[in-house]
Formats: structure tokens, sequence, C-alpha cells
């Protein structure tokens, strides 16, 4: 379980005539990646293809554009038969083909010319309220037009310059249409200049601008409408032929990774040889499917893993069906490597642990449970699900801490009996149990817990959780050395800081009077052959990276923190909708506050998603991890395919 799944390198070898017959047996079993043969001096070339690739390329390259116009998605169908499939395949897509492009063509078309429309509509706007045909704009021997767009009054200016001109303005928009003798352009130009004069386009059109958007308004509407019937007849075009498309383009995917299987394979005139993984546990599997495929004529062979072929064994996850969807949290680091340890089983306790301490809501727990399951159930997608399964394991521990902090929406549900009064809680007549005296800060601790009343404690048992976590990380971290280089190697490297936490801890204790003062020298003496070990296991940077082990400890404070900030905003949001509602008891203030009430815990269930997962995500990856993991393994991918849409 804290292991990858063990991997087995094999060879297979045999005559060049049956490697058709061998790729389609691993390809049907599903088992065995295939390492890529990379061409040397040793006389072996890649393989070529099978058959006629580039038309099968083309083919599906043809269904993958059809499916992507008619936007067809993965979704649950039953299968088709491959024979059947194939027979009609080149018919139903032909004619497929035919229909997508007569209604692609006819669309681009009428949204071509919607375009064109509304570019004519842009141009013809800022002289919409000009009552002038656009013909009159132009074509004149002895005047110049102005058309465009001025800010301020002009006209005094143009009257000094001629007497013959004709002026229409727009005072809203600021457009004019100026005519002027021809004579004038130039003192005319200077003189709008000065008012920043911007010309405007006149559209290459007849009537005037409002008879025309009136026009072409209409015109736009019946293209619209014949898009709407386009798009129509689309949909029903994808609910004829997605089964087809979706079974099709497995098909054709099937055949092309196999026939494309020999550019990885290394061949010569009369032989082939394949190089790749398998998991140990269906190594005999792999041998008995080549030995059927081929009737014992192709040799199937098992090699040991040599060391420095390690980094690039493919690594395979090995975990029960519930820890799984912890894996999401794993690939967002880094996969562990093939020699190193998994911590995804750990992550499914620590994480959904740290994010409950951290939210601790009864209310928000339910809420998001409530999400989280009606997401799963709605949303189809293989990438939503297991993120889905982490929220609802997150939420079951905050459902516990809740319980334990008997905290609802930022509710207390229990009473607090405070110097013989009573602060009410949301049960009435539950009040908190003192259970005893805590060690730290004179806390008493209680039934619920109220954590609002037990800083100080949350605070050193947040710290405590924190160093017991790092000390879990560094004994991993012993566990990879020792394989990977040996137990001296492992001692000195990761054993160092255990035992350099226990002179600090044996100090500490002696010093306080908890213990002999004698042990106090102890500890020093074990402090120092620990930071002796540590200096000698990681050179200058061990002693420097000292620090961190106070940094990282109390780092995991962040546990009790971020709660509170949760608890104090939930609170707000109560008082501020009870205050609104409170002196009036019914009335428009009591409608205006449980808006706010409800717009208020909307948005803390929003950030009791983001902020518990990110500082527990964060103290996996940084605390934890920091302390023996490495990760950068390559996933395992099988040479194969799962059908979803066809069968044999």
């Amino acid at each position: 379980m804290l292991k990858p799944r063990q991997m087995s390198r094999a060879l297979i070898v045999g005559h060049k005539d049956l490697l058709e017959e061998t790729v389609e047996a691993l390809h049907t079993i599903n088992l065995f990646q295939i390492e890529d043969y990379i061409e040397d001096d040793s006389g072996l070339k890649i393989g070529k293809p099978f058959g006629d690739v580039d038309s099968l390329s083309k083919t599906l390259i043809k269904i993958r554009s059809i499916a992507s116009f008619l936007e067809v998605k993965d979704e649950s169908t039953g299968k088709q038969k491959v024979t059947i499939l194939s027979d009609k395949l080149n018919s139903t897509l032909e004619v497929l083909d035919k229909e997508v492009s007569t209604r692609t063509e006819r669309k681009n078309g009428l949204e071509t010319r919607v375009k064109e429309i509304e570019s004519i509509k842009k141009d013809l706007l800022p002289f919409a309220d000009i009552p002038l045909d656009l013909d009159l704009y132009r074509g004149y021997e002895n005047l110049m037009v102005f058309p465009g767009v001025v800010k301020g009054n002009f006209e005094a200016e143009i009257s000094n310059i001629t007497g013959s001109y004709e002026l229409f303005s727009d005072s809203k928009s600021g457009t004019i249409v100026l005519f002027v003798p021809k004579k004038v352009v130039e003192a005319t130009s200077k003189a709008l200049s000065g008012f920043e004069y911007r010309e405007l386009k006149v559209p290459d059109q007849k009537g005037t601008p409002v008879e025309i958007i009136s026009r072409i308004d209409v015109e736009k509407a019946d293209l619209l409408k014949q898009i709407e019937g386009i798009d129509a007849d689309i949909a029903a075009l994808k609910d004829k032929y997605k089964d087809f498309i979706l079974a099709s383009n497995e098909m054709l995917s099937i055949e092309a990774d196999k026939s494309e299987s020999p550019l990885h394979i290394a061949t010569s005139e009369s032989a082939f040889l394949i190089e790749g993984w398998v998991p140990s546990d269906s190594y005999n599997k792999l041998e008995r499917a080549i030995s059927k495929a081929t009737q014992d004529r192709v040799f199937v062979t098992q090699q040991e893993i040599e060391h420095e072929q390690e980094p690039v064994v493919p690594v395979e996850y090995d975990n029960p069906k519930i820890v799984r969807p912890l894996q999401e949290i794993m690939n967002l680091y880094a996969r562990p490597r093939y020699k190193e340890l998994d911590p995804t089983s750990l992550i499914f306790i620590s994480f959904p642990l740290f994010y409950g301490m951290i939210l601790g809501d009864i209310g928000y727990a339910l809420i998001l449970m409530a999400l989280a399951f009606f997401i799963k159930k709605a949303v189809k997608s293989d990438a939503v699900k297991p993120l889905m399964d982490i929220l609802i394991y997150c939420q079951i521990s905050t459902l516990i801490f809740g319980v334990l902090y008997g905290e609802f929406l930022g509710f207390p549900l229990a009473g607090i009996v405070s110097h013989g009064e009573v602060e009410a809680g949301l049960i009435p007549g539950f009040n908190t149990i003192d259970l005893f005296a805590s060690p730290v800060g004179g806390e008493m601790i209680t039934y619920p817990i109220h954590r609002t009343h037990l800083v100080m404690t949350m605070i050193v048992l947040t710290a405590l959780i924190g160093i017991i976590h790092i000390n879990i990380g560094y004994i991993l971290g012993f566990i990879n050395e020792n394989r990977k280089h040996g137990f001296t190697t492992a001692l000195l490297e990761k054993g160092s800081w255990m035992v350099i936490e226990l002179g600090i801890l044996l100090g500490v204790l002696g010093y306080t009077g908890v213990l002999p003062s004698a042990v106090a020298y102890a500890g020093i003496i074990v402090f120092l052959i620990g930071f002796a070990m540590l200096l000698k296991g990681e050179g200058i940077k061990g002693p420097v990276e000292l620090p961190s082990l106070l940094s990282n400890s109390l780092s995991y404070t962040r546990l009790i923190a971020v709660g509170l900030s949760s608890i104090y905003i939930a609170s707000t949001v109560n008082m501020i909708a009870f205050e609104m509602m409170w002196p009036e008891k019914f009335g428009p203030m009591t409608v205006f506050a449980i808006l706010v009430f409800i717009f208020g815990h909307a948005l803390n269930t929003v950030l009791s998603i983001i902020a518990p997962g990110l500082h527990a995500l964060r103290l996996q990856y940084v605390e934890f991890f920091g302390k023996f993991y490495e990760g950068g393994g390559r996933k395992y991918d099988p040479f194969g395919y799962i059908r979803k849409y066809t069968e044999e």
C-alpha cells in the first residue's frame, strides 16, 4: 500500500511475420508499456507502420473534426460491433460529411453576411439623425464633403472662410456633414482640425441612414432565424449520429495505435524486438497472451531491473479503492519514483484530518457534502469525481470536528458558563461540560470544545501535531534512503534530525525541571551527536536548515488560526443579520437581514472550500513532503485501449 505497483522489464522477440499478431495481443491485454526504440549501431531499425496509415489518419481527422463541429462529448452509450461498424463506416461517413459540409457552408455564409450588416450599421449609426440620402455625400465636381465628428461650435470659423457652405449636424453625437467649395478645402481642413475633427467612413449605400438601418435590421433578423434553423438541423444531426461518431472515433483510434506501433519497435529484415514494462503480477498473463496469439512462436523473457534503469521504470499506484481519489493530490505534486514510498495512504488520513480541524462546523460540512454529492452525480467527467470524493472525505472529517467543537454555521450549539453567567447556545438547556484544566494557559477543557476559549491550548496542540507529522516524514525519509543508499546514509541524513530533536527535548525537560537537571546536560550531548551526524550526512546544508525545525512545527498552528478566522466571519454575519432583524422582528429589514445571512454564509462556504484545502495541502507539500519525498516518476501508460463504445 505504501509502495508503487511492482514492475518487470520484459523483452519480446520473434519473426517479423508475427509482428502484427503480437501487436494485436499486446493491445488487447492492455498491460505492456512499450519502450521506444532509439536506433544505434546494432543494425536494427525502427519498423514501418502496418497498412495504409495515411488513409486511416485522414479518416480519423475527418471524424474528429465532425465531432468537434457537432460538439459531440464523451457519454455513456451502447457498444457497437466492430464488424458492423466497419462495414457501414465509409458510406455513413460520406453521407454525414456531406450533410455537415452543406450546413457548415450555409451557416458560414449567413454569419459572414450578419457581420457585414453589423459593420454597415456601425458606420451608419453616427449619421442616423442626419436626414440626407447617402447618394448626396458623393459625386460633386466643385464641392467637397466633410463627414465626421467635431467638438465644439465651429460654424463661426467656417463662415469667416466662406459664405457658400451647407452644414448638417447632430448635437448629441457631434456628427457633422459639411459641404464647402473645393477652393476653400485647405482652409476648411485647417479650421476643423482646431475642433478635433475626425473623419467618418460613409457606407456605400443608397437611401437615408434611418431607412437603411431599418432595412438591414429586418434582413439581420431573417438571417439569424435561418441560422437558428441550421443550428436545429445540426442538433438533430448530433442526436442521429453521435453513437456512430463516438464508436467510429474509438475504432479508428485503436486501429491507428496498432498501425503506428512499429514506429516504436526495433526490427531487422526478418525479426522484431520489443522492450517494455509490465506489472510483475501480470507477467504470466502477458506471456500466455503472446503464446496463444502466435502459437508459441514468439519468445517472451523477464529481465532483471538494473540500478541505472530505476529512474525510467514506469510507476503505477497500488492503493485500495477508497484511497485512490487522493492520488489526484499526489499527481498535482509529482508521482513517486519507482523505489520510493508512496504516501497516498498517509495523505488519505492527514489531509481530511487537517481540513476538518480547520473548518470544524456541522452546518458547512452538511452544505459542502450535499454540494459534492450533487456535482458527482450531475457531472459525468472522470476528472471531477475523484475531486468530489476528496471533498466528501474532508466533509466527513469536518462533521466529526463540528460535533467536537459544537459549531453550526458559526453558532455555538452549547451555552458557555462563565463567572456564573451562561452565554446561551443554539440548543436550549445544553451547556458546556468542564472536563479538566489545560496545562497551558490555565484554560479549561470542555465539551463541546470552544476553540475561541482555548486558543493557547489549541496552538500548543497543533504544534505538537506538526512535530508528530514531521517526524513521520523523517521516518519515511529514513526508509527511502535506506533502500536507495544504505543504512549509514539513512542514519546520517534522516536519523540525525530525530537525534537532534531528542537532544532538544531532553534539554528542555531538564532545564524546566520536569526531569532532573542532569538530563539537560545529557540533552546537550545528544544534540551535539545529532549535529555531528547531520554535518557528516548533509554537509553545511544540514545545519543551515536547523531553524526550519521550529518554523515547520509552528506552521501547523495555522490549523487553529485559519479555523478561528472562519468562525469570526460566520459569527460576524450572524451578528449583523440578527441585529438588523431583531428590533423590528418582522418588517422590511427582516427580508434584507435574511439576504445578508444567506449571502454572508454563501461567501464563507466558498472560503471554506478554498482556505482549509489550501492550508491542509501546504502542510502536505511543504512541511511533510520536504522531509522524505522526491517524486518525478514516469506514469505507467500501457499499450492498449479500454473500449467504451465498441466491442469485438
